[in-house]
């Protein structure tokens, strides 16, 4: 018997794959962020600011893929527990923007090897496979 639907094999699907993929990646760095109090939405978060130390909600949200909605309760918590300072722009008052402190930027040193442990997810892949792997994911994207 003929299958109609084609498409909706899940086999057919390239969403799964990387939604799957996605799942084991963010997976793998939770033993790693738990014990400093840090989800992995939070640490990309971290990652962005150790690199520009302040930027507006809205270059965040862009370079994170994240919405307003997801942002403000994370950087209000980051906020209340002294990671991150949140001021509206003296040149736009509706631009709020983000400035980590020396509190968050010294949470820098505990994470520096969280990358290289939680590299061992995708040791299946040769150096030049991830590169491509990053360059079509950023194609998608």
């Amino acid at each position: 018997m003929s299958q109609p639907y084609e498409q909706l094999k899940l086999q057919n699907q390239l969403c799964f794959p990387l939604y799957a993929c996605a799942r084991k990646i963010v997976n793998a760095y939770t033993p790693e962020l738990k014990p400093l109090g840090l989800t992995y939405t939070q640490y990309i978060v971290f990652m962005v600011l150790w690199e520009r130390e302040e930027v507006t909600v809205g270059e965040l949200g862009q370079t994170l893929s994240l919405d307003a909605g997801t942002l403000t309760p994370l950087l209000k918590k980051l906020e209340k527990e002294g990671y991150v300072t949140r001021a509206r722009s003296d040149k736009d008052e509706r631009v709020t923007l983000i400035r980590i402190t020396e509190k968050g930027d010294a949470l820098k040193e505990k994470c520096k090897d969280v990358p290289q442990k939680v590299a061992s997810v995708m040791n299946s892949l040769k150096p030049e496979e991830a590169a491509e792997l990053y360059r079509l994911l950023h194609k998608l994207i």
